[in-house]
């Protein structure tokens, strides 16, 4: 079987996102961008993995947009810089150790524990068309902390709105290392969180950026999308009029320039928009200018990979991550005398 893509001397981090379709600038430098970061540094054994069995837990009564979304995710997170010489790629359904586990971490997980978990009655409340009353979706948090735990990784990747999930996760790894031991030792090493930067980067209607909004920029988003949906985009509301001045702090547009702009350019826009010097459309055009520059080197990695060569790249990288998953099941399985104890350890 071929090893895992970097030395396992490193220490080892990991972290997902599910198959939602073409990725957005709110992914990106909430995530991505962070990832790739993590993986030029050369300090980690990077694994990063597309969810699409997490998408069932939502969207099982239609499945016909899984393997194209998982397609378009694969060449976002190429197009944003992944290396697959460098990290490991993978699609969680072509790791089977991602059902067995679940089932098996499922029996020792107390029922309150699902319950409580923040994201279980809003999605059930923002997402009123779908019956959520499922197994599958109760239960999402164990699969969650599987995903995390198959890898025995030191570190979760993840921006602080999110530390409650890892925390999850670190529960049931507690939980089930008071009940197994391999040899007297703990088998499911507790991930600590890995805090990145995860900047606030409003859509275009002001709210937070997401495709349930429908107020995202694109990744694929050509030039002259760009510069549309900027123009569109929702300012100051303290500007009602040309001569009014502003103030870029409370401007979406202006989280934008924070994000994305030179100093050079942001000094022109605190000046500019607090004097009424400039106009909120020429404010809005500087940050076009931006956002095209960040994006168009992404767009360009994007076209430079084939559909053959994406499902190449996720077969290679999901060997590799079955490899290293299957390293811990034996040692799981093991522990729980599901196995004889001298197939785990030598």
């Amino acid at each position: 079987m071929p090893e895992p893509a970097i030395s396992s001397s490193l220490p080892r981090v990991l972290s997902g996102m599910r198959p939602t379709g073409k990725l957005h600038l709110g992914n990106y430098m909430g995530a991505l961008a962070n990832w790739v970061k993590l993986q030029d540094s050369a300090q980690y054994d990077c694994y990063f993995f597309i969810a699409d069995v997490h998408a069932l837990t939502t969207d099982y009564a239609d499945t016909s947009n899984i393997l194209p979304n998982t397609l378009e995710v694969a060449l976002d997170f190429l197009a944003a810089g992944l290396d697959p010489k460098r990290c490991t790629i993978f699609v969680q359904s072509h790791a089977k150790q991602h059902y067995e586990l679940p089932l098996l971490l499922g029996m020792i997980t107390p029922l309150g524990w699902l319950e409580r978990v923040p994201s279980y009655k809003e999605m059930q409340e923002n997402l009123e068309s779908k019956d959520l009353t499922t197994y599958g979706f109760l239960g999402y948090p164990v699969l969650m902390a599987s995903d995390i735990l198959l890898y025995q990784p030191q570190f979760v990747p993840v921006g602080q709105d999110q530390q409650a999930h890892v925390e999850l996760t670190r529960e049931v790894a507690r939980r089930f290392n008071q009940f197994y031991k391999l040899d007297g030792s703990e088998v499911l090493p507790e991930p600590k969180v890995l805090l990145t930067p995860s900047p606030k980067l409003p859509g275009t209607d002001g709210r937070k950026m997401s495709k349930s909004y429908g107020n995202t920029i694109q990744l694929t988003d050509p030039e002259p999308v760009i510069r549309q949906k900027l123009k569109t985009m929702v300012t100051d509301p303290a500007r009602v009029r040309r001569t009014d001045p502003g103030d870029p702090d409370l401007c979406p547009v202006g989280d934008l320039h924070k994000v994305f702009s030179t100093a050079e350019t942001l000094a022109k826009v605190y000046d500019g928009c607090r004097s009424a010097g400039i106009g909120c459309i020429e404010c809005k055009s500087w940050a076009a200018d931006a956002l095209v520059q960040v994006l168009q080197p992404i767009q360009a990695r994007r076209a430079s990979f084939t559909e053959s060569q994406v499902f190449e790249i996720l077969e290679d990288g999901s060997n590799r991550a079955r490899a290293r998953a299957e390293q811990t099941m034996v040692e799981v399985r093991a522990a729980m005398q599901l196995t004889p104890p001298t197939s785990a350890r030598p």
